[in-house]
């Protein structure tokens, strides 16, 4: 999903306050942490996600891994933690994240 800088700079806002719901330990990306990763994602649509690797170079392969092979949009990176975004077009309307349009 490509997204406007203005979408991008209200997601950024909204993700705000949000606490990292996600947390990647040494273990890396395990099939319970990418299970738990999608449900998540699908069910709050905006989620931040903390890295807990100490090389910025794997925190950023593995960022770019759950963007890629779960449709996910990185909106913003902060260290080691990503605010992530991917619509749910399975939830009703009225439950769905409303970005503003470009």
């Amino acid at each position: 999903m490509t997204l406007s800088e203005s979408q991008k700079k209200y997601l950024r806002g909204r993700g705000h306050q949000l606490k990292p719901i996600i947390t990647i330990g040494n273990a890396g990306l395990t099939e319970t942490v990418l299970a738990e990763f999608e449900s998540t994602l699908a069910h709050h649509e905006l989620i931040k996600v903390k890295v807990r690797a100490g090389d910025r170079k794997v925190r950023d392969e593995m960022i770019s891994r759950l963007c890629d092979d779960h449709s996910a949009t990185l909106i913003q990176r902060i260290g080691n933690v990503a605010l992530l975004y991917r619509a749910n077009p399975d939830k009703k309307p009225e439950a769905r994240l409303r970005i503003p349009s470009r």
